[in-house]
């Protein structure tokens, strides 16, 4: 391992913040994450790093920086069915799910374009277009941080929820994530529920659908509503769509017919953290280096030598606005440090 100090972390986050971390080491295995354990590592501050897009650096990181780079997918069983596949947590997902694409492998297509890595993938339960990970991960592998020992967790003990799971609860900190297993079908069920897919499909004169149709389509609607963060920097959705109870989502829905739902159990629905932020004003309203995105409120942009400071600040103000207006309280689904 090659330890590196003072490392400027600008070309590592995708909202381009341009902070130092005093110490910063990429691992390219289980064994060097170990020999980390066992150097002591993790009993100084620190913080793991993959793709660097589902997180807001607020401030120059006063400790050790852990990049995950361990690489490799492999196949572990087929049927005439379905294939489970071990893919390490420092894939790119795209690139993951392009490549199960080419196999011809269905499950995580309407996943396509999400950005990030592998390994930050069960921690959010990551979900677009009607599919969450959940639906087709098996396995997570990990190694422990105290005790430097490998070990896994299935489906059921990951206790998945919306943009949850246990990785961000009991286990938050606790836990290198290495690896997972997925488990796609060979014999393919598309999830068309989302009208934008079907609009999309239907405007490119596409009747009978393919996995990689399906995954062109949501490549082709991500990117006329997402800014690309090689032009402008961004994480994305930076905040949870909220799940509020149905006795204040009718409320809301009197006087604004125009509210956008989905299902969330029978008490509770989800709502759209996108239009509450534009019905606040903020859409496209730009503030000093930062500001919500033109096309899509709920993206908190870098206009170009925004702080992270700054951009929190916005974050803070737009959570403020939609609690006063709306009694609804956003969470950031970005990892702020």
């Amino acid at each position: 391992m090659k330890k590196e100090f003072n490392k400027n972390l600008a070309d590592l986050n995708t909202f381009g913040m341009s902070i130092t971390a005093k110490e910063f080491v990429p691992v390219t295995s289980a064994d060097q994450v170990k020999e980390l354990v066992k150097n002591s590592v993790f009993k100084s501050p620190f913080f793991i790093l993959g793709g660097g897009s589902n997180v807001l650096f607020t401030n120059d990181f006063e400790g050790t920086v852990i990049k995950n780079e361990i690489k490799g997918i492999h196949l572990i069983t087929e049927t005439e069915k379905d294939v489970t596949i071990h893919v390490g947590a420092g894939e790119n997902w795209h690139e993951t799910v392009l490549y199960t694409i080419d196999q011809n492998w269905g499950g995580i297509e309407n996943l396509s374009l999400i950005p990030g890595c592998v390994g930050a993938s069960p921690i959010q339960n990551i979900g677009a277009y009607g599919v969450e990970l959940k639906d087709v991960l098996t396995q997570v592998y990990f190694i422990d941080l105290e005790s430097g020992e490998e070990r896994s967790l299935s489906n059921t003990e990951c206790h998945f929820g919306y943009r949850n799971s246990v990785f961000k609860h009991e286990l938050k900190n606790k836990v290198f994530i290495t690896g997972i297993d997925l488990c796609l079908s060979k014999q393919h069920s598309l999830q068309l529920t989302y009208g934008a897919i079907m609009d999309q499909l239907s405007s490119a004169g596409i009747d009978n659908p393919t996995i990689k149709d399906v995954s062109n389509a949501v490549i082709e609607i991500r990117q006329s509503k997402l800014p690309d963060p090689r032009v402008l920097g961004n994480s994305g959705s930076f905040f949870k769509n909220p799940v509020i109870p149905k006795s204040l989502f009718d409320e809301i829905k009197k006087s604004n017919p125009d509210l956008r739902s989905y299902p969330a159990g029978d008490s509770h629905v989800k709502i759209a953290a996108g239009w509450l932020i534009e019905k606040c004003g903020w859409k496209g309203k730009k503030i000093g280096n930062t500001g919500s995105h033109a096309k899509q409120a709920l993206v908190l942009v870098n206009y170009g030598g925004a702080s992270g400071s700054e951009v929190l600040g916005l974050a803070k103000e737009i959570i403020r606005s939609v609690k006063e207006t709306f009694n609804v309280i956003l969470e950031p689904e970005v990892n702020i440090v």
